[in-house]
Parts: structure tokens; C-alpha cells; sequence
């Protein structure tokens, strides 16, 4: 099944992680604000489809954000694919772009040009075979519990993360816990910040944007290298849905690493893997102090 093409893509590397001359830092390395701009620019440029975009509420900024979201999944993804010996050829590619429309007709339908769309495309289906090895060994242990508004979960997270009789308390009422989860039962779930967590952190997070309620998960296990209990699953996943649980599955890394934003473009959202305007994170991850 073809995977959606959307967004834009550039990658590039500054001489060191100096903010000024870069759009994002990634742990020791740049990505070049003058690539990056470029990047954004010729976009801009493509003046058709960034008033379709705008109909459906879509801005230069959310452009902009998008760009370097992307610049920032590449590297992750670069790196993720030396470590684990992935690799996507160009017939590949080409074979992808066929089976969604061909090149001439995605350029004129998205803001990539002819080098960005075949990048975007090779960081999919790196992403999708990232998922395909790991998607029936990752299984996650969770506590949660529910909280009426963000403060109120954001408070529940620091008890939690105090320990002792502090997280028994916040434990005490609209909670669960040991709850465990397959990705490869719940494919849409595995995409999310629960899969992605390494164990031990405290995720606080708003499900449904429209509703008040928030949640608050501590990762009690995460593992990757659980026995494949069903190796069928993955021919049952939706390449759009792989390509999410492989970016998803960049998370630890983009933690260990730490993802800074050049304040241009806003701020490294963690839970939605993605660049925001600052101020709307969609929650946060907290790592208790070594007791």
C-alpha cells in the first residue's frame, strides 16, 4: 500500500551545535539554518498550493515548522539506519513515487522539489522497515492515571516522580496500573508517546486536544527484543501506520541525543515528535532523579 506524501524535507549540517547559524541542534551536530531557509523559501514560493493550504488553515509558520520537523526526523532517522544496518534503494524510491501518482504530479500537488521528495520518500520507507523489525517485539508496561486539567496532572506527575507515599497518593483514584500493551495489537497506539517512552519516565499528555481531561503514564517496562508472538501482524499494518511507529521508535534516541529548535521556528514537542509554536506542547516527559 502507498504511503501518503506530505510536508517538506531538508537536511544539513552546521560546523558545530552553534545556535545562532542553525535551524536545530541534535545532540553534538547542526542542522544549517541557511539550508534549512532555503528550504522553507522555495516552498513558500510554490504559491498554489500554499493557498490551498492556507484554506484549510494552514500557514507560512506551520510551513516553516514542518520543514525543520523534518530536517529533524532525517537526522534521526540517518543515524537510526547506520545503527541498525537499514538501507532503501533508489528503485525503491522510484517504485514509491509510481505507486503514489509519479514525481511531476506530487510536485506540483506538494512544496517539495525533485531532491526533498525523494529524501521524504527514502525517510518513509526507512521508517517503515524500522517498524516492520520491531513492531512485534515492542511491548510496554504502563501505570496511569487520569487528571482533570494539565496542573493537576502535571502535579500528579511530580508525585509520582518524588516516589514513596507521594505516587502511592497520586496512584490512589482514576488510576490503573501494570497495564500492559503489544504495539502489534494496537498499530495506532504504537505510533503514540506510550511506545516510545524508555522506561522508567513520566509521560503527561492531553489525549483529545477538545477535551479537558489529561493523562499521566509512568513507563514501568519498555522492551524491544520481546519474542515475536505474531510475525502475520505486520502484513496487517498500513505502511502510513509503520512509517508513524518508526518515527516513533526515534524517540529514545532523540531524547539521549536532545533535540534544541532555533526559537525562529519554536520548540521540540516530544509527545507529537514535532516542531510547535512555543507554548503548545502537547505535554511533557519528566525523568525522576536518580535516588
Amino acid at each position: 500500500m502507498a504511503m501518503a506524501i506530505v510536508g517538506a524535507v531538508i537536511s544539513g549540517c552546521g560546523s558545530g551545535p552553534n545556535q545562532v547559524g542553525s535551524a536545530a541542534i541534535i545532540g553534538p551536530d547542526a542542522v544549517s539554518l541557511t539550508q534549512v531557509q532555503s528550504r522553507i523559501d522555495a516552498a513558500l514560493s510554490k504559491t498554489d498550493v500554499v493557498a490551498q493550504l492556507a484554506v484549510r488553515g494552514v500557514g507560512a509558520d506551520d510551513i516553516a515548522r514542518d520543514v525543520v520537523t523534518r530536517a529533524i526526523m532525517h537526522d534521526l532517522l540517518e543515524r537510526t539506519a547506520a545503527t541498525e544496518g537499514l538501507t532503501v534503494t533508489d528503485a525503491q524510491i522510484d517504485q514509491e513515487l509510481t505507486a503514489v501518482g509519479g514525481t511531476d504530479a506530487l510536485l506540483r500537488s506538494s512544496l517539495h522539489d525533485r531532491d526533498s521528495l525523494r529524501q521524504r520518500v527514502r525517510d518513509q520507507l526507512l521508517a517503515v522497515e524500522l517498524a516492520k523489525r520491531y513492531v512485534d517485539r515492542l511491548n510496554v508496561v504502563v501505570d496511569i492515571v487520569a487528571a482533570p486539567s494539565r496542573a493537576d496532572a502535571e502535579a500528579k506527575a511530580r508525585a509520582i516522580a518524588a516516589g514513596g507515599a507521594a505516587a502511592d497518593a497520586a496512584f490512589r483514584t482514576n488510576a490503573q496500573r501494570d497495564l500492559p500493551f503489544r504495539a502489534a495489537a494496537d498499530p495506532e497506539a504504537a505510533s503514540m508517546a506510550l511506545f516510545g517512552t524508555p522506561a522508567g519516565q513520566i509521560v503527561v499528555f492531553q489525549p483529545a486536544p477538545s477535551q479537558s481531561g489529561w493523562l499521566v503514564l509512568k513507563v514501568v517496562q519498555r522492551t524491544i527484543d520481546a519474542a515475536a508472538t505474531d510475525p502475520s501482524a505486520v502484513s496487517r499494518i498500513d505502511e502510513t501506520t509503520l512509517a508513524k511507529i518508526g518515527e516513533r521508535l526515534l524517540q529514545p534516541l532523540s531524547q539521549e541525543l536532545g533535540v534544541r529548535v532555533n526559537p525562529r521556528y519554536g520548540v521540540w514537542d516530544p509527545i507529537q515528535m514535532r516542531v510547535v509554536a512555543a507554548g503548545h506542547q502537547a505535554g511533557s516527559i519528566i525523568t525522576p532523579a536518580a535516588g
